[in-house]
Protein backbone atom coordinates (compact mmCIF):
# COMPACT_ATOMS: atom_id res chain seq x y z
CA UNK A 1 0.00 0.00 0.00
CA UNK A 2 2.52 2.61 1.12
CA UNK A 3 5.51 1.64 -1.01
CA UNK A 4 4.00 1.51 -4.51
CA UNK A 5 5.69 4.12 -6.68
CA UNK A 6 8.65 4.45 -4.33
CA UNK A 7 10.27 1.01 -4.25
CA UNK A 8 11.10 -0.82 -7.48
CA UNK A 9 9.79 -4.38 -7.79
CA UNK A 10 8.41 -6.68 -10.47
CA UNK A 11 4.90 -8.02 -9.86
CA UNK A 12 5.58 -11.19 -11.87
CA UNK A 13 8.85 -11.94 -10.10
CA UNK A 14 7.15 -11.40 -6.74
CA UNK A 15 4.19 -13.63 -7.62
CA UNK A 16 1.66 -10.86 -6.94
CA UNK A 17 -1.95 -11.48 -7.99
CA UNK A 18 -3.43 -8.30 -6.47
CA UNK A 19 -1.72 -5.06 -5.49
CA UNK A 20 -3.70 -2.37 -3.64
CA UNK A 21 -2.39 1.15 -3.25
CA UNK A 22 -3.67 4.69 -2.98
CA UNK A 23 -3.46 8.01 -4.75
CA UNK A 24 -1.07 9.40 -2.15
CA UNK A 25 1.88 7.81 -0.26
CA UNK A 26 4.84 7.24 -2.64
CA UNK A 27 2.80 8.37 -5.65
CA UNK A 28 2.71 11.75 -3.87
CA UNK A 29 -0.82 12.65 -4.96
CA UNK A 30 -3.57 13.61 -2.54
CA UNK A 31 -5.58 11.07 -0.53
CA UNK A 32 -8.95 10.18 -1.96
CA UNK A 33 -9.06 6.86 -3.76
CA UNK A 34 -7.46 3.45 -3.78
CA UNK A 35 -6.70 1.35 -6.81
CA UNK A 36 -5.92 -2.28 -7.47
CA UNK A 37 -3.65 -3.80 -10.06
CA UNK A 38 -4.76 -7.38 -10.56
CA UNK A 39 -4.34 -10.41 -12.76
CA UNK A 40 -7.57 -10.54 -14.75
CA UNK A 41 -7.96 -14.30 -14.36
CA UNK A 42 -7.74 -13.92 -10.58
CA UNK A 43 -10.06 -10.91 -10.56
CA UNK A 44 -12.70 -12.82 -12.53
CA UNK A 45 -12.81 -15.39 -9.73
CA UNK A 46 -14.04 -12.63 -7.38
CA UNK A 47 -17.35 -12.10 -9.20
CA UNK A 48 -20.30 -12.47 -6.83
CA UNK A 49 -18.13 -12.85 -3.72
CA UNK A 50 -18.11 -9.29 -2.36
CA UNK A 51 -19.73 -8.67 1.02
CA UNK A 52 -19.99 -4.94 0.35
CA UNK A 53 -21.67 -3.01 -2.45
CA UNK A 54 -19.20 -0.14 -2.49
CA UNK A 55 -16.10 -2.33 -2.08
CA UNK A 56 -17.03 -4.82 -4.80
CA UNK A 57 -13.80 -4.86 -6.77
CA UNK A 58 -15.15 -7.15 -9.50
CA UNK A 59 -18.24 -5.01 -10.19
CA UNK A 60 -16.11 -1.85 -10.14
CA UNK A 61 -13.77 -3.38 -12.70
CA UNK A 62 -16.69 -4.44 -14.92
CA UNK A 63 -18.16 -0.93 -14.83
CA UNK A 64 -14.80 0.73 -15.44
CA UNK A 65 -14.13 -1.67 -18.32
CA UNK A 66 -17.54 -0.95 -19.86
CA UNK A 67 -17.90 2.81 -19.36
CA UNK A 68 -14.54 4.07 -18.06
CA UNK A 69 -16.31 5.43 -14.98
CA UNK A 70 -16.63 4.74 -11.29
CA UNK A 71 -19.82 3.01 -10.17
CA UNK A 72 -20.48 5.91 -7.82
CA UNK A 73 -19.45 9.58 -7.76
CA UNK A 74 -15.91 9.82 -9.06
CA UNK A 75 -13.31 11.84 -7.14
CA UNK A 76 -12.47 14.02 -10.13
CA UNK A 77 -10.16 16.46 -8.31
CA UNK A 78 -8.22 13.56 -6.77
CA UNK A 79 -7.93 11.81 -10.14
CA UNK A 80 -6.53 15.00 -11.66
CA UNK A 81 -4.04 15.32 -8.80
CA UNK A 82 -3.11 11.65 -9.32
CA UNK A 83 -2.46 12.34 -13.00
CA UNK A 84 -0.18 15.25 -12.07
CA UNK A 85 1.58 13.13 -9.45
CA UNK A 86 2.29 10.41 -12.04
CA UNK A 87 3.66 13.07 -14.38
CA UNK A 88 5.92 14.36 -11.56
CA UNK A 89 7.10 10.80 -10.89
CA UNK A 90 8.08 10.43 -14.53
CA UNK A 91 9.80 13.83 -14.54
CA UNK A 92 11.79 12.84 -11.45
CA UNK A 93 13.18 9.86 -13.34
CA UNK A 94 10.68 7.18 -12.38
CA UNK A 95 10.45 4.84 -9.44
CA UNK A 96 14.18 4.11 -9.34
CA UNK A 97 15.07 7.80 -9.00
CA UNK A 98 12.40 8.34 -6.36
CA UNK A 99 13.65 5.28 -4.47
CA UNK A 100 17.17 6.75 -4.44
CA UNK A 101 15.88 10.06 -3.05
CA UNK A 102 13.81 8.36 -0.38
CA UNK A 103 16.77 6.15 0.52
CA UNK A 104 19.03 9.17 0.83
CA UNK A 105 16.41 10.86 3.04
CA UNK A 106 16.22 7.80 5.26
CA UNK A 107 19.99 7.32 5.62
CA UNK A 108 20.51 11.01 6.42
CA UNK A 109 17.67 10.92 8.93
CA UNK A 110 18.91 7.76 10.68
CA UNK A 111 22.50 8.99 10.86
CA UNK A 112 21.43 12.37 12.23
CA UNK A 113 19.01 10.92 14.76
CA UNK A 114 21.64 8.47 16.03
CA UNK A 115 23.99 11.43 16.54
CA UNK A 116 21.21 13.09 18.58
CA UNK A 117 20.77 10.06 20.84
CA UNK A 118 17.88 8.26 19.10
CA UNK A 119 18.20 4.68 17.85
CA UNK A 120 16.25 3.25 14.89
CA UNK A 121 14.06 0.27 15.75
CA UNK A 122 15.29 -1.74 12.77
CA UNK A 123 18.82 -2.48 11.62
CA UNK A 124 19.78 -0.86 8.29
CA UNK A 125 19.45 -4.07 6.25
CA UNK A 126 15.75 -4.36 7.25
CA UNK A 127 14.87 -0.67 6.99
CA UNK A 128 12.70 0.59 4.14
CA UNK A 129 13.02 4.12 2.76
CA UNK A 130 9.34 4.86 3.42
CA UNK A 131 9.16 5.46 7.18
CA UNK A 132 11.60 5.04 10.08
CA UNK A 133 10.69 4.04 13.63
CA UNK A 134 12.86 5.33 16.46
CA UNK A 135 13.01 4.00 20.00
CA UNK A 136 12.39 6.42 22.84
CA UNK A 137 15.84 7.54 24.03
CA UNK A 138 15.03 6.89 27.71
CA UNK A 139 12.17 5.62 29.88
CA UNK A 140 10.84 9.05 30.87
CA UNK A 141 10.85 10.41 27.31
CA UNK A 142 7.74 12.56 26.79
CA UNK A 143 6.67 11.95 23.21
CA UNK A 144 3.62 14.20 23.59
CA UNK A 145 5.78 17.18 24.50
CA UNK A 146 8.32 16.32 21.79
CA UNK A 147 5.48 16.10 19.25
CA UNK A 148 3.97 19.46 20.24
CA UNK A 149 7.32 21.26 20.16
CA UNK A 150 8.42 19.89 16.80
CA UNK A 151 4.96 20.51 15.31
CA UNK A 152 5.36 24.21 16.16
CA UNK A 153 8.44 24.12 13.90
CA UNK A 154 6.39 22.76 10.98
CA UNK A 155 7.08 19.03 11.29
CA UNK A 156 4.67 16.22 12.15
CA UNK A 157 5.67 12.78 13.44
CA UNK A 158 3.63 9.65 14.00
CA UNK A 159 3.29 7.82 17.29
CA UNK A 160 4.63 4.28 17.34
CA UNK A 161 2.34 1.44 16.38
CA UNK A 162 4.04 -1.59 17.88
CA UNK A 163 3.40 -3.19 21.23
CA UNK A 164 6.90 -4.50 21.99
CA UNK A 165 8.69 -1.14 22.25
CA UNK A 166 8.03 2.55 22.77
CA UNK A 167 8.64 4.18 19.40
CA UNK A 168 7.69 7.09 17.18
CA UNK A 169 7.90 7.24 13.39
CA UNK A 170 9.18 9.77 10.88
CA UNK A 171 8.17 9.57 7.22
CA UNK A 172 10.88 9.83 4.57
CA UNK A 173 8.56 10.15 1.57
CA UNK A 174 6.61 12.88 -0.18
CA UNK A 175 8.02 16.10 -1.55
CA UNK A 176 10.87 15.81 0.95
CA UNK A 177 14.54 16.27 0.10
CA UNK A 178 17.80 15.99 2.05
CA UNK A 179 17.67 19.74 2.81
CA UNK A 180 14.33 19.13 4.58
CA UNK A 181 15.79 16.27 6.61
CA UNK A 182 18.72 18.50 7.60
CA UNK A 183 16.33 21.25 8.70
CA UNK A 184 14.39 18.72 10.79
CA UNK A 185 17.57 17.45 12.43
CA UNK A 186 18.65 21.01 13.21
CA UNK A 187 15.30 21.67 14.91
CA UNK A 188 15.53 18.46 16.95
CA UNK A 189 19.06 19.40 17.99
CA UNK A 190 17.79 22.81 19.17
CA UNK A 191 15.00 21.13 21.15
CA UNK A 192 17.44 18.75 22.80
CA UNK A 193 19.66 21.66 23.72
CA UNK A 194 16.84 23.71 25.26
CA UNK A 195 13.96 22.94 27.59
CA UNK A 196 13.24 19.53 26.13
CA UNK A 197 15.38 16.78 27.62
Amino acid sequence: MSSFGGIPFDMTDCGIDFLASSSNKCIQGVPGFAFVIAKRDELKKCGGNARSLCLDLYDQWKEMDKSGKWRFTSPTHVVRAFYEALDELETEGGITARYRRYGENQRLLAKGMIALGFRPLLPPHLQSPVITSFLYPHSDFDFGLFYRLIKKKGFVFYPGKISQADTFRIGNIGEVYPRDIKKLLDEIALLKGSAFR
